[in-house]
């Protein structure tokens, strides 16, 4: 009895200290149950589990690295950027997130784009690292996820992708047997794989609410039927949600015996229009076993959003409902930026926790809002929200270009400078936002010395106070000063001559940047620095390669001399969103000018991003 009693005991022990050394170390703390439908409620154990939450597009796979000098806009996200992802739906309260789908290659594009499926069968362990790093953090941090497994449209490869592995049309996809076995071969591999991080395979995973069948897909019942069946042929634990397109529920679809959930999506222009038919889904599933889910909503006011979440909450038909979408914090610094071409050309990507950058879509109201929301559908009272960890400063090469990776729920961040590394230390900049720009350095220290060497730190600061300092960096030794102009507005042209405009519209075509100066033909935009030219960099967009810009430099702002710039294109080709030609052109300057003035002449009509200007 007594060795029976020590093995049980050492058992329990054993036992504890696995689940605590998960815990503690962030690689796993587990879910309880899987979410099941009784009743057409989803259920976490015995308990209602209903949800307001956010679809995240990127989460798997970065479609928007529009940074001015990358051709390529794809890429896989970081640890860091898929924490700042969860940790921001944590925030907000939200429970759930759906992902978009599984990435597929096209057969023409770039082969170091990550997707997921290479060909029909062979897939790309890299990038399915990536989603067991999501899966992984995703049950760490409590937070559901919705995978939709096939993409209806082009968007990131789906559909369209299956059929031209085989030399077939797209429509074909919904009844070839070559096709639907091609579709089930990523099927398999998906629910039968082993997480590299967690040793879970997916099928047995908690973290996952649900497979949909797909994005906004058209397909026959027929199909839909015989792809639910294949997934519950493998997987026995999890539910699965048709992702049937449309705003308003098809009879066949609620009356397909192995579906679990429907949704549907929303973004009628009339919010009568949304409104009644969200009343009519409600009445076509009352009487059914299937839970409802809202999959994505958008593109309308706070006021209409508000009505919307306020008729979740009160019809406990609907199992929840998520906005459609936001973006996370950026590994270079600053955040991802979306713009919804669909959106009216008004509406991006929310930044948790809201900034003046989206003012004009109520970016701030609306995310408080979802905030209120999210805890009110769980019957919680919202908690305040914690200081903000400390940011992490990134390499410093000049003064002019200072940028961090942004702490998540931070709503602004004081940089300090000091001369030696253990201080005394002073603001250089207070309060600065790391959504005010896109893709460009985040700070410009202006108040710093040519000669003088500098450190420097970052704290970030939301309405509960600020967070311990960053990592310092330095010395950052001051060769030049700079003039950095973003385009906001015309107040640091010295002047100017013939059209111009600030463009904020259709920023998506401009690699995100919500800010450009259009210049027509003929125009000019001269620039003065109180010290001599050393050298400039002119970034801009143009629908042509050659014939743009011509530049000047001047000693007195009288007689001016051409200067040969060196022309750097980043085009990519028009793409699916129309884009102009990244176009970057810089010059270092002749020492002995003394050259204060700079003039950009265009030869053809451009918008120019950001210009900066260095002197001594």
């Amino acid at each position: 009895m007594t060795f029976k009693r020590t093995v049980e005991a050492l058992s329990v022990f054993i036992v504890l200290f696995i689940t605590i050394f998960y815990s503690s170390t962030g690689v796993i703390a587990g879910f309880k149950n899987f979410i099941t439908v009784k009743n057409n409620k989803l259920m976490d154990g015995d308990t209602v589990f209903r949800f307001i939450s956010f679809n995240i597009p990127n989460l798997n796979f970065v479609e928007d690295e529009m940074a001015f000098t990358k051709i390529e806009a794809y890429g896989l996200p970081v640890e860091y950027e898929i924490r700042d992802a969860l940790e921001s739906i944590k925030q907000i309260g939200g429970r759930v997130v759906r992902i978009y789908t599984i990435p597929v290659r096209s057969r023409n594009e770039n082969k170091d784009i990550p997707k997921y499926v290479l060909a029909p069968g062979k897939f790309n362990e890299s990038a399915f690292k990536c989603l067991d790093s999501v899966l992984a953090a995703a049950d760490e941090m409590g937070i559901r996820l919705i995978i939709p497994l096939v993409n209806n449209w082009k968007w990131m490869g789906g559909r369209p992708q299956y059929a031209a592995f085989r030399g077939k049309k797209k429509s074909e996809f919904w009844t070839d047997p070559q096709l639907i076995s091609d579709f089930k071969k990523t099927i398999q591999y998906i629910l039968n794989r082993k997480n590299t991080i967690t040793g879970i395979k997916y099928k047995e995973d908690k973290a996952i609410l649900c497979w949909e069948t797909g994005n906004e897909l058209t397909a026959p019942q027929s199909w839909t039927h015989e792809i639910v069946k294949y997934i519950k042929s493998i997987d026995k634990n999890h539910l699965v949600m048709d992702g049937y397109h449309g705003s308003q529920l098809l009879n066949r679809v609620v009356e397909e015996p192995l579906v679990d959930i429907v949704t549907t999506h929303h973004y009628e222009n009339n919010p009568e229009v949304l409104f009644r038919h969200i009343d009519e889904n409600i009445e076509k599933i009352k009487n059914s076993s299937k839970a409802y889910i809202i999959g994505e909503f958008g593109f309308s006011g706070t006021l209409v959003v508000r009505k919307l979440l306020d008729k979740v909450i009160d019809n406990k038909s609907i199992a929840g409902c998520l906005i459609w979408s936001l973006r996370y914090h950026r590994k270079d610094g600053g955040f991802y930026w979306h713009s919804e071409p669909l959106g009216r050309g008004m509406y991006k990507a929310y930044h948790w926790p809201g900034f003046n950058s989206g003012n004009e879509y109520d970016e701030k109201g609306l995310l408080k809002l979802m905030r209120e929301k999210a805890y009110a559908i769980q019957g919680k009272k919202r908690p305040n929200l914690s200081k903000p960890s400390p940011p992490v400063l990134l390499p410093i090469n000049n003064a002019a270009r200072i940028s961090w990776k942004g702490s998540t729920g931070a709503s602004g961040y004081n940089v300090e400078s000091a001369e030696r590394k253990t201080g005394p230390w002073e603001i250089a900049g207070f309060n600065i936002s790391d959504a005010r720009v896109q893709y460009y350095p985040l700070f410009h220290d202006n108040s710093a010395k040519i000669g003088s060497t500098y450190y420097y730190r970052v704290i970030a600061v939301n309405k509960e106070g600020r967070s311990l300092p960053s990592n310092i960096v330095g010395p950052v030794k001051v060769k030049t000063q700079a003039l950095i102009d973003n385009m906001e507005n015309y107040m640091k042209l010295y002047y100017s001559e013939g059209k111009l405009e600030v463009r904020t519209d259709n920023a998506r075509k401009f690699k995100e940047d919500m800010y450009r100066i259009e210049a027509e033909k003929g125009s000019s935009l001269i620039y003065w620095v109180p010290g001599t030219i050393t050298n400039y960099k002119i970034y801009l967009f143009s629908q042509e390669n050659s014939g743009i810009l011509d530049v000047y430099r001047s000693a007195d702002g009288k007689k001016y001399e051409k200067i040969k710039s060196e022309k750097d294109d980043y085009s990519s080709g028009k793409g699916y969103y129309g884009y102009w030609n990244p176009i970057l052109f810089k010059s270092d300057m002749k020492k002995g000018n003394n050259d204060a003035y700079l003039k950009l002449e265009f030869k053809q009509k451009a918008q120019i991003s950001r210009i900066e200007i260095y002197y001594e």
